[in-house]
């Protein structure tokens, strides 16, 4: 069993990186393995709707995209932790998950979401629905903590100082150990939930 977390902070060793450093104590203590990929710090451009990836199965832009998309498929659970830049997330992150999300194609059903915020003070709650969204149109479940996934701090290593946001982030390895162990047994002994085909249900006619 896998955990891949996507670190959305551009910067090395700072307060996103210590809560998801945190989450992966727990998951190692879990059994869980876990592998960490950097996007805050990566020259990623945004989605430009070219359709590429419907006819070859990946992005037209070589780069973290598809590189992580392996590690995405392999997983059977994802984080997605960013920094707070005017109550949304780093927009490099931002553009990295919409090219992730939308040019993959394989089942994302059943791997476990989360995600965790980080911020001095405020624009935690609107961030962390923000990056929910990603995991709720894709048949992901979210794994839930004590409290919102979010911890607070500004300068390098204020996060450890935040004993509830890092006691959060704590109860959320754990949870989503317990679903990603639950869900491996379920699909073993009932297989997926039935799919229905799609039905595109158009605004305009």
């Amino acid at each position: 069993m896998k955990v891949l977390l996507i670190n959305g902070s551009p910067r090395a060793d700072g307060n996103t990186e210590a809560a998801l450093t945190e989450m992966c104590r727990v998951f190692e203590e879990n059994g869980i393995e876990t592998h960490t990929v950097c996007i805050g710090n990566k020259d990623i451009r945004g989605c430009i709707a070219c359709g590429y990836c419907f006819e070859n199965g990946k992005c037209v832009f070589s780069d973290a995209v598809n590189e992580t998309a392996r590690e995405f498929e392999k997983a059977d659970g994802l984080v997605i932790a960013s920094p707070v830049y005017y109550a949304s997330a780093n927009g490099t992150l931002i553009s990295f998950l919409d090219r992730l999300f939308y040019s993959t194609p394989f089942d994302k059903t059943m791997k476990v979401g989360a995600s965790v915020v980080v911020a001095r003070r405020g624009g935690l709650s609107s961030t962390f629905d923000e990056l929910n969204k990603y995991f709720t149109i894709s048949n992901m479940p979210v794994a839930s903590s004590q409290y919102w996934n979010s911890v607070h701090g500004r300068n390098k290593g204020e996060a450890l100082q935040d004993k509830e946001g890092m006691q959060t982030v704590r109860v959320l390895a754990r949870n989503m150990s317990f679903l990603i162990k639950s869900i491996k047994l379920g699909k073993e002994k009932y297989g997926l939930p039935e799919k229905e085909e799609w039905e595109p249900t158009h605004f305009i006619r």
